[in-house]
Formats: structure tokens, C-alpha cells, sequence
């Protein structure tokens, strides 16, 4: 085992996760997913006796979360907010048996079409079982072997992977480092399970929220979270079966497009210093 350098006490913790990204950037990128996921696609179709009818699609994008899936149903549906959820743990869904029937991690990204009679019980099928015909393909369960974790495993690393990284490009980076702190029993100290555990999205995280009471604080209890954080989508599934070569332990981005890994925690405090005056200077 590794042991990492003592944390420091007072002032900004050192981040391992990529919240270097800046404030403005991120919020202008969650506020074009949310009115890509809000703004129902349409398109005309014909009828078999000749009508013209409307089909409506459901966007899904990678990393929403079952909550926001769930939402996301209910608006296009035109039913009480709630309706989805409660028939995602009212519905028996085609899970694997680790999910104990969660199917966060299973809502696989993707545009659904919705006709006239859709429920929601039906499109939650509809997405999980185009997750298991995703993960359950031969280069998925050898990559999981390979990589000494099950495929359950698998979409619970490529959901973190999905949250932290900063682009398509670092998935597999931000995967290794994963993989090597499971190697090493090191907390993964990762943001992204914190922001999940307490329901939001940030770049800041306090000492106070490290301390947080769950299974998903991956700062204080180690391996995994009990189950995914999100819905991965391919890119990241196939960067948590191929991860990039590397010694990494610590990222940080440091300025948008700007990810920095590194193995030594010297050189990632001064990264993280270097995260801090670009994120002071941004916010001036």
C-alpha cells in the first residue's frame, strides 16, 4: 500500500478532481445540456391510413443522472412530477443483481423515440435494456476481467469517469488514475461521488463536506461508491476498460482544456495553486 501525504489542516484542499474547469464555462455548458434535455426533438411521421402524426424524441445525454432522467420523463410525458421514479422502483427492470434494482448507471444515453401511450415504465425498460445489450458485449465483460472488477464495476468507474473528465480526451486518464487508487487501497477522493451523495453539482468542495456521512464520500470510505453517479455513455465505458498507460494518482484542470495528472503530490498542490489564481482571477 501507498500512503498518501498527510492533509493539510487548514486553507482550500488540494483537489484530485478537475475543478479547474471555470465557473463560467461550466454553467454555460450545464445550462446547453439542460435545454437540450428540456426542448423535446419533433418530427413528422405518417400513420399507416396516411395522417400525418407527430413523434416526439427523448434526449438523454451522458452523465444525467436517474433523477434527471426521471424528470426528464415526467415533462415529456406530460405527467406528475414523481410519476418516473416511482415507477423505477415499481417496475421489475432487466437489472444485473449488484443494482438491487437502482437502475442509475443502466439509463443508457441516448435519443428515445416516444409515441401516443408511451409510460414511463416502458421507456425505463426500453433504456435499460439498451444498456445491457451495450454492456453485456464481449469487449465490455473481457475489458471488466481484464481489469480485475465486474461489469457493474465497470459502469460505476466509467460514471466517474464521465463526471470528471474535462474532455473525451482525458476519459482515460482520469480512468487510470482511478484504477491505480484501487490498486493501491487509496481513497479515490473524488468530487463527483461527494456531489452526488449531497444532490448538486459544484467545483468547491469545503473540509465540511468531506466529513459527509455516505458511502458515496469517497474521501472518507474507500473503493468504489455502492453504485454508479450517473448514466456513462460509450466513450467513457470504453476508457473504464482501456484506460491510457500511466503512473497517475492526482488531476487537476487547471484552466478549461488544461487537465494536469501527475504521480507526485508536490507537483499536484502546485497545480492546484495554479487552479486557485486562475479561478481568483476569473471570478474578479
Amino acid at each position: 500500500m501507498t500512503n498518501e501525504p498527510p492533509r493539510p489542516t487548514s486553507g482550500r484542499r488540494p483537489r484530485l478532481t478537475r475543478r479547474g474547469r471555470l465557473v463560467l464555462i461550466v454553467t454555460a455548458v450545464v445550462v446547453a445540456v439542460a435545454v437540450a434535455v428540456l426542448v423535446p426533438l419533433l418530427r413528422t411521421g405518417e400513420s399507416p391510413d396516411g395522417e400525418k402524426k407527430k413523434t416526439v424524441s427523448l434526449l438523454v445525454p451522458e452523465g444525467r443522472r436517474a433523477t434527471q432522467v426521471y424528470a426528464s420523463v415526467d415533462k415529456i410525458l406530460g405527467v406528475p412530477p414523481g410519476t418516473t421514479a416511482k415507477a423505477a422502483t415499481g417496475t421489475r427492470l432487466e437489472l444485473p443483481s449488484a443494482a438491487r434494482r437502482n437502475p442509475e448507471g443502466y439509463l443508457f444515453p441516448a435519443t428515445y423515440p416516444v409515441e401516443a401511450g408511451a409510460t414511463p415504465s416502458g421507456l425505463l425498460g426500453y433504456m435499460v435494456d439498451t444498456a445491457r445489450q451495450r454492456f453485456g458485449a464481449d469487449r465490455i465483460t473481457e475489458g471488466a476481467r481484464r481489469n480485475g472488477v465486474s461489469v457493474y464495476q465497470t459502469v460505476t468507474i466509467a460514471s466517474i469517469v464521465q463526471a470528471e473528465a474535462d474532455t473525451a480526451a482525458d476519459m482515460g486518464r482520469v480512468a487510470r488514475v482511478v484504477h491505480n487508487r484501487l490498486a493501491r487501497d487509496m481513497p479515490l477522493q473524488m468530487d463527483s461521488t461527494l456531489n452526488y451523495a449531497l444532490n448538486r453539482s459544484t467545483l468547491d468542495t469545503t473540509h465540511s463536506d468531506t466529513r459527509t456521512a455516505s458511502p458515496y464520500n469517497t474521501y472518507e470510505f474507500r473503493g468504489l461508491p455502492p453504485t454508479p453517479i450517473g448514466n456513462p455513455g460509450e466513450e467513457a465505458m470504453n476508457a473504464a476498460i482501456n484506460p491510457t498507460r500511466g503512473d497517475w494518482l492526482y488531476f487537476v484542470t487547471v484552466a478549461p482544456g488544461d487537465t494536469r495528472f501527475t504521480a507526485d503530490y508536490e507537483e499536484h498542490r502546485g497545480n492546484v495553486e495554479e487552479f486557485n489564481a486562475n479561478r481568483s482571477a476569473a471570478t474578479d
